[in-house]
């Protein structure tokens, strides 16, 4: 391999805040993803977060919009879904079994190894890590 060149590969696109774009952004991860064990996990977690961001921010708004980045590496998935702020810091909320919504943080959580939220009112970025090959009993968040 070329010293200047990297097998990290990472991949970006913006959508603007209509619900409909949930299935493109999914559609979009399935695609750059195909033929992985972890497509699917990774679809419904993009599909989790851009979902979020558009009812808990001003991504849903009438100039709304949300960013998807995917990077790829031989150890990790990492996708990350940024808002247009305007809402509280996401967090995991425990819902009765009956709840219809406040479950989808809860569920990203579930199925990556590792959830990092940063940001302020100007926007957060949710990142979920998927890793690879994780070790066992290796399952944080």
């Amino acid at each position: 391999m070329h010293e200047y060149t990297s097998r990290v590969r990472v991949w970006g696109l913006t959508c603007p805040g209509f619900p409909e774009e949930v299935s493109r952004a999914r559609r979009w991860t399935r695609d750059i993803l195909r033929g992985s064990p972890l497509a699917d996990d990774a679809a419904l977690i993009v599909s989790e977060l851009s979902t979020n961001a558009l009812l808990h921010t001003s991504s849903g708004g009438e100039r709304g919009s949300f960013h998807l980045a995917l990077a790829v590496a031989p150890q990790v998935i990492a996708l990350s879904v940024t808002d247009d702020g305007g809402g509280g810091a996401p967090k995991v909320e425990h819902q009765d079994q009956d709840a219809e919504h406040g479950r989808g943080l809860g569920m990203v959580s579930a199925l990556a190894h590792r959830v990092v939220v940063q940001g302020a009112n100007g926007g957060y970025t949710v990142t979920a890590e998927l890793f690879v090959h994780p070790r066992r009993g290796d399952h944080s968040c």
